[in-house]
């Protein structure tokens, strides 16, 4: 991986973390296309600059994150988070295969943006204006409508905003939840990449390092920047642009992997050893 890739994927994951277009779905294409997919250190960066993304909800939200008073808001994050974290580790070979599977992408890019394309009128009645509105059991179905997006290209964030428009949560609020719900998911899909990444043999070398941090810098400032715009966005209009922009997407990748330009499945070649992946997508 040299710098220039370094800093594309870097604004690549905090443009695509928190909007419903798929961040691990870029991720995997943009790798392709720079012929870097099959490196282990790929595998181990788009993953772990995720840190620096999560962390721009913590900056942005500091006072909800840190208002010890107010324990029920952990405690509905952490009920959310249990049913991936459960079907992660069921489905963790599974999941593997598919993180191998640009097609997948296109195909998840392509029924996600037609999905979103009639969210709105789905559900128009949403009476929820405020997180701590929010039930412990609606925490749960947004959470199982997280796991929806262990399938590469679905979008965590589409899917538990999808999850929180279901449970009449207004658009604002439903996005709020989600990229709370980003923390500890995130969070843990980091340490566990790590944890692989070191139990396989795997080491960082003294360039890999830097490039790790860079990611992870570049993705906090462009995720500020993204979430603060989509939030003013998803107030005053539908997200049928992110619908038609989806399609859109779907369609080139899939076309361009018929032509031959992205290869239909990845198989690492770098490594001896299987490159480890993560249980929770997002």
């Amino acid at each position: 991986m040299t710098w220039f890739q370094t800093i594309l994927l870097g604004i690549v994951e905090g443009i695509t973390e928190f909007l419903p277009i798929s961040s691990t779905g870029h991720m995997i294409i943009a790798s392709s296309l720079m012929g870097i997919s099959d490196e282990s250190f790929t595998k181990l960066f788009e993953v772990c600059i995720q840190f620096g993304a999560i962390l721009s909800v913590v900056v942005l939200y500091w006072r909800k994150f840190f208002d010890f008073t107010k324990l029920q808001f952990y405690v509905k994050l952490a009920v959310a988070f249990i049913p991936a974290a459960i079907f992660g580790a069921l489905l963790s070979k599974k999941i593997d295969t598919l993180l191998e599977s640009p097609l997948t992408v296109g195909i998840s890019f392509l029924v996600g943006g037609i999905v979103l394309l009639f969210i709105d009128k789905l559900f128009e009645y949403t009476e929820i204006e405020d997180i701590k509105d929010v039930s412990y059991g609606k925490a749960l179905i947004i959470g199982c409508f997280q796991v929806i997006a262990m399938i590469p290209g679905v979008s965590r964030s589409a899917a538990t905003i999808v999850g929180g428009l279901q449970q009449n949560l207004t658009r604002k609020h439903a996005a709020e939840f989600s990229f709370f719900l980003a923390v500890p998911t995130m969070a843990a899909a980091t340490l566990k990449k790590l944890w692989d990444y070191n139990k396989e043999g795997f080491t960082l070398s003294d360039t890999q390092v830097p490039m790790l941090l860079a990611g992870n810098v570049i993705a906090f400032i462009v995720a500020l920047i993204a979430i603060r715009t989509f939030l003013t966005y998803v107030q005053k209009h539908s997200f049928r642009a992110f619908g038609a922009y989806r399609i859109v997407a779907g369609i080139a990748v899939i076309a361009l992997i018929q032509i031959g330009v992205i290869k239909k499945s990845e198989h690492p070649v770098e490594q001896t050893k299987p490159a480890p992946t993560i249980s929770i997508m997002k």
